[in-house]
């Protein structure tokens, strides 16, 4: 949490000599302010007069600026128009120095003088009611933090068990395949006159010898036994 900076023995004292510098030097030029607007009033006012009229004037003239300056400030805080207020200022101001300048010996150095009590009362006024700039704040105290303790596990380290030794299984020899033996084909005796009269028949229509395999598809018989016939009879196979 931010902390503001405490006020020193030194600052307490500026502020004390100040305002007494503020309160002499603001009564004096209030009062010779006063007394010049209360001249001139009386001075431009009608025979029998009566004083307090000149005062009155007076009072209006130095405190309605002071009214209007607290004003502005309240509604700068709140985000008000100032534009009234402002005018009001503006319009006693000049009149309080309209009025030091007519009581004042003609000539640059005789309005200066006149004026400078109106001026240095509109100054000072302005010096109470400015806003005084917001103290910085001192930077927030660090407080201690605890070192943090974090518990490191200590590391074991495994060895891997050793793996058992793989034995190969043994390698199955393939059997040798024994291909059957061709059986003998028997030469049917009866089917020789047939097989011998479609070879003719075959190679006279077709100027080609008979195969075994259109043979055996005219005999329904199988392709080695029309083999075996072509072979009985001379025919071949080609």
């Amino acid at each position: 949490m931010p902390t503001t900076a405490p006020a020193s023995a030194g600052t307490r004292l500026e502020g004390l000599v100040l305002v007494l510098i503020l309160i002499v030097v603001g009564g004096s030029a209030g009062a010779a302010s006063f007394t010049h607007v209360h001249d001139w009033t009386m001075a431009n006012s009608p025979a029998n007069t009566p004083g307090w009229f000149g005062w009155a004037n007076a009072v209006i003239s130095e405190l309605v600026p002071i009214a209007a300056l607290l004003t502005i400030r309240r509604r700068r805080r709140v985000g008000a128009p100032i534009g009234y207020p402002m005018v009001l200022l503006i319009a006693a101001a000049g009149l309080s120095l309209a009025a030091q300048l007519a009581v004042a010996k003609p000539g640059p150095s005789g309005w200066l003088l006149s004026a400078v009590p109106a001026l240095a009362f509109m100054a000072l006024v302005k010096l109470v009611l400015a806003p005084a700039p917001a103290p910085q704040p001192l930077p927030p105290i660090a407080e201690p933090v605890e070192p943090i303790r974090v518990q490191v596990a200590e590391q074991v380290t495994t060895e891997p068990a050793p793996q058992a030794a793989i034995t190969p299984a043994p390698a199955v020899e393939p059997e040798p395949v024994t291909a059957p033996a061709s059986e003998p084909v028997d030469v049917p005796a009866h089917l020789l006159p047939t097989a011998r009269f479609a070879a003719v028949q075959h190679e006279q229509a077709t100027g080609a010898p008979i195969t075994p395999a259109e043979l055996a598809d005219r005999l329904d018989v199988t392709p080695a036994v029309a083999g075996k016939l072509l072979t009985t009879i001379g025919g071949g196979v080609r």
